[in-house]
């Protein structure tokens, strides 16, 4: 006998379900649905934001408020229609900085229904210190949405370090405990006080290059510029907007010019 009361104490609206779908028979059958969908529901969710493809990830946001709504979990519900919506704006930097925060809430709500459900779950686990990773990659761009979208892509792999012009950037390479650490930099062109063209010119006057490669993200078309970014040794150049998969392709290759 399944205890409806675990799924009430857990705040979800069972009563408001109700109207919809008559009975618990019902809603507990549908539910089953639910959990049989749900996996693959959230595997497109995470293969159209990583390419960035936002008309197809509206969709599957989309369902999967619809889905929400209809057994009560509210929470997620609202999360979900956050996401359609701004999705549906093309907005790829708000969908990933609180992609995380919608997947912790879909896969709570999997766990919750696998225990109504009598089915082996996932105990919630148990938060630990965040620890100093031992490979950095330095990230020099004067926008903070840049900056906190490229932050949320590779922070699960690298210490990302932020810089937010040229300035703060040379002075951390100047850090000898953060220069040791610094892998690789993606580096924008167009900032204030020190620009990355003369972030450049200092690699290249310290022979830096080999040390640490660099690939140049930037909003900059013409061709002038490319060219000139192009005379010095960096890698490949990312331009805006991109996607969750350009950047981290861009930066694999960055990383993999030394070896």
């Amino acid at each position: 006998m399944k205890d409806v009361n675990v799924l009430i104490d857990a705040g979800v609206d069972v009563k408001k379900s109700l109207e919809l779908f008559g009975d618990m028979e019902t809603y507990n059958s549908t539910l089953e649905v639910f959990l049989q969908e749900i996996d693959s529901k959230l595997k497109k969710i995470q293969e159209y934001k990583e390419i960035g493809d936002m008309a197809n990830y509206a969709i599957q946001v989309h369902s999967l408020k619809s889905d929400a709504r209809y057994f009560g979990f509210s929470t997620l519900a609202d999360l979900a229609y956050k996401h359609e919506l701004e999705s549906k704006a093309n907005n790829m930097y708000f969908v990933t900085e609180n992609y995380d925060a919608l997947m912790q809430e879909a896969k709570k709500i999997v766990n919750l229904v696998k225990k109504y459900m009598g089915r082996e779950y996932e105990e919630e686990a148990v938060k630990t210190e965040v620890t100093v990773k031992d490979k950095a990659i330095l990230v020099v761009d004067d926008s903070t949405i840049i900056r906190s979208f490229i932050d949320k892509i590779l922070k699960n792999d690298f210490d990302v370090i932020i810089a937010s012009d040229g300035k703060e950037a040379l002075t951390i390479l100047d850090n000898a405990d953060e220069r040791a650490r610094i892998k690789a930099i993606l580096l924008d062109l167009n900032m204030p006080n020190v620009n990355g063209f003369e972030v450049l010119d200092v690699l290249q006057q310290k022979d830096l290059f080999r040390k640490f490669p660099v690939s140049i993200i930037t909003g900059v078309d013409d061709k002038e510029s490319i060219a000139r970014a192009f005379k010095y040794p960096i890698v490949d150049m990312l331009t805006k907007p991109f996607n969750e998969r350009d950047v981290k392709a861009t930066l694999e290759k960055t990383l993999n010019s030394n070896l």
